[in-house]
């Protein structure tokens, strides 16, 4: 089982330093890993979300490794000089890793090249241990060898495949990294800065998060196990489907368009009831409306769909791009070239609706088309066609079970109604009256609005705080409790607390 393992290793060694020339796309591991991630149940990939959040990719990869390990530790159990069943067992999986380049967009027969040679590489070092592993006394029986020369044999193999696959994971990063590329690249000055943020907005006395999110603490949410590197020059923005004419911008085409900047807080539908996959950003970029115009949108079309570079699609409503809510292909954040890990070079933002509708990364085509002629990606895992953003809010201050100190204090949290604004916020200690939480100045309808108040504990004893919000139209947030899917959760949050 050791040798299986280590034949394994090799395998996959020899695949990673094969990608390399080859780039990204060819990444058997990374492809076999989203493979997997496409075909898993809608429900299944929402509990892992909820569960593990950024962590859900890091789970996946060390999953599959295991998988990996395991299957071949088995399939060594049956390989034997005469029968050589576990060498097709590694020729199956060999062909499953295959099919899972194959099924990626835009992939090639040749992007099954590091494949195939570490396939090959596996199954030649499993003949070789088989032969080294087992002796034959006599033709009825085969005997383990389990000398020091067989242990040192394997180690060194086993060690072999796992430093080749790491050198090969890190020259390819290396290599097809865009890093260096965004970390000197500039963001003009746009043409409509957004205002100023006002002084209030953030309440005093309380540790709230930042009304504007620090872009290395923005969520991120997303079906890319391996971030796509996608350069300026190599970007391009299809936009077609039902349209006048079909049209192709380049990055440098988009100059001839009026660069704005605007604040807006993203939501994603898999944050759970008092969840923190959500921030806020002052998102710089061209206006959809701009890009749009010269194709002519057809008066029909009803959806926007835009396709990542990876093959991620994402359906926006058409009326959510020219209704004033400044939807833009975004090319930066807080001031700077967008991260890469959210979507460098360009990305989609619209205010007021779920991330799974409206944000789509590393974007590099816009289809014209309709619902009832198209789904986007979360669409047919379950989720609802459209996704407006619910009226919310949450408790940051107490933390759950946390301990205050008798005498004065202050609770306070954050509220969010995108495309509404929040009017009020309420909050209710125990079973007494709603009282009215202390605002920090609104800034927009498209941002989130922080909250505080403060308390007087006094007595020790244990305490449940609960929070609710009304938007601009009046609207009450709901205090019915019901999950992220189909169209976002809902429901009151609170935080239970003791007073020392």
């Amino acid at each position: 089982m050791l040798g299986g393992v280590a034949a394994a290793a090799v395998s996959l060694g020899i695949a990673q330093l094969v990608t390399i020339p080859f780039g990204a796309p060819a990444d058997p591991l990374n492809a076999v890993g989203s493979a997997i991630v496409d075909l898993t149940p809608g429900p299944v990939k929402e509990f892992v979300i909820q569960t593990l959040g950024s962590l859900d990719k890091l789970f996946l990869a060390v999953v599959v490794l295991a998988v990996i390990a395991t299957i071949a530790a088995i399939a060594a159990t049956y390989e034997t000089r005469r029968r050589r069943i576990g060498s097709a067992i590694f020729v199956v999986a060999g062909l499953v890793a295959c099919a899972a380049v194959l099924s990626r967009p835009g992939a090639t027969m040749a992007d099954i090249v590091p494949t195939v040679v570490g396939t090959a590489g596996g199954v030649a070092v499993l003949r070789l241990l088989v032969q080294r592993l087992w002796t034959t006394p006599n033709d009825d029986a085969e005997q383990f060898d389990t000398t020091r020369r067989m242990w040192l044999a394997t180690a060194g193999l086993l060690g072999f495949g796992a430093a080749t696959g790491l050198l090969g994971v890190v020259v390819g990063r290396m290599t097809s990294s865009v890093a260096a590329e965004r970390d000197t690249a500039e963001l003009p000055m746009p043409r409509v800065p957004a205002p100023p943020l006002p002084p209030d907005a953030q309440p005093k006395n309380v540790a709230l998060p930042s009304f504007i999110t620090d872009s290395a603490d923005f969520y991120r949410v997303d079906t890319a196990l391996s971030v796509p590197q996608l350069s300026r020059d190599e970007w391009r923005l299809r936009i077609h489907g039902m349209v006048d004419r079909e049209i192709t911008y380049s990055f440098a085409d988009l100059t001839q368009f009026d660069l704005i900047e605007k604040a807006v807080t993203l939501t994603c539908v898999s944050n759970p009831v008092g969840g923190d996959l959500i921030s806020t950003g002052i998102w710089t970029g061209y206006r959809l409306t701009d890009l749009l115009k010269a194709a002519g949108v057809a008066t029909d079309a009803d959806m926007l769909l835009s396709t990542s570079v990876d093959g991620f699609t994402v359906g926006t409503p058409v009326d959510a791009l020219s209704d004033g809510r400044d939807a833009m292909l975004a090319i930066g954040l807080n001031g700077q070239p967008l991260p890469v890990q959210h979507g460098y070079p360009a990305r989609l933002v619209v205010a007021g609706l779920y991330g799974y509708v409206s944000a789509t990364k590393w974007v590099t085509d816009f289809e014209l088309t309709r619902y009832d002629r198209a789904a986007a990606y979360w669409t047919k895992q379950g989720w609802a066609a459209r996704g407006p953003i619910k009226t919310e809010s949450r408790i940051d201050v107490p933390k759950r079970g946390q301990e205050v100190a008798a005498g004065p204090t202050t609770f306070g949290g954050v509220a969010w109604a995108q495309n509404r604004g929040v009017r009020a916020v309420e909050v209710r200690i125990d079973d007494g009256p709603w009282q009215p939480a202390l605002l920090g100045a609104a800034y927009s309808n498209q941002t989130w609005r922080l909250w505080s108040l403060p308390w007087q504990a006094s007595g020790p004893g244990s305490h449940t705080i609960t929070v609710r919000a009304t938007d601009n139209t009046g609207a009450v947030q709901t205090s019915d409790h019901t999950s992220t899917v189909p169209d976002g959760a809902t429901g009151w949050h609170s935080v239970d607390f003791t007073v020392a």
